[in-house]
């Protein structure tokens, strides 16, 4: 059975703010668990999305501060959007970077050094949903695609979901971009991408 986007996205943007706060709790927790069950070998900088309290999503400060313990070869980058022209700009985050939250509510980095896509190794990917190909549904407007695609093609796209996948996106195209794996509480899926 397949869906639309906009119909998964509405969906699923439910589903997840119907969430009970201990539940999500848990399904975080055990998302951490499933994360520190990846091959970081080789990995030196790995690009994380910090989460929108308002629309609850992935919860990733557990996994930043597992990876900061465990995978202390590994710099953590972060992004700023830039809503006007769909653009990301990534940040190295240091102890010295300053985070807020802009207007949307997304935490994000005030200031830093500047670090380009193509220097990733592996990518944490915000997703409301995925379909048992890889393909993703985000919020709609574009800019992990784009972000994605000036990734080198060996950088390793990891979705994080709280919830297991739909059978079929059906109306991706040929810009969407595949994940490699998508983690969630209960499962790694792997994929095979273009």
């Amino acid at each position: 059975m397949s869906a639309l986007k906009k119909d998964i996205r509405k969906q699923y943007l439910q589903k997840r703010i119907d969430l009970l706060p201990e539940t999500a709790k848990m399904l975080n927790g055990r998302l951490v668990e499933q994360c520190k069950q990846l091959d970081y070998t080789g990995v030196q900088y790995i690009h994380i999305f910090l989460p929108i309290a308002g629309k609850l999503e992935a919860d990733t400060y557990g996994i930043v501060n597992w990876l900061r313990e465990a995978q202390p070869q590994a710099h953590l980058v972060i992004s700023r959007s830039d809503l006007s022209n769909g653009q990301m700009l990534h940040y190295l985050w240091e102890e010295s970077t300053e985070i807020a939250l802009n207007r949307f509510g997304i935490p994000e980095p005030v200031n830093g050094r500047l670090i380009t896509p193509d220097q990733l190794d592996l990518v944490f990917v915000p997703l409301l949903a995925f379909d048992k190909k890889g393909h993703r549904v985000g919020y709609g407007k574009g800019m992990y695609d784009l972000f994605l695609s000036q990734c080198r093609p060996a950088a390793r796209k990891v979705g994080l979901s709280l919830f297991e996948p739909v059978p079929l996106i059906e109306d991706t195209y040929e810009g969407d971009i595949t994940m490699n794996t998508v983690v969630t509480p209960d499962h790694i899926y792997q994929f095979t991408t273009k």
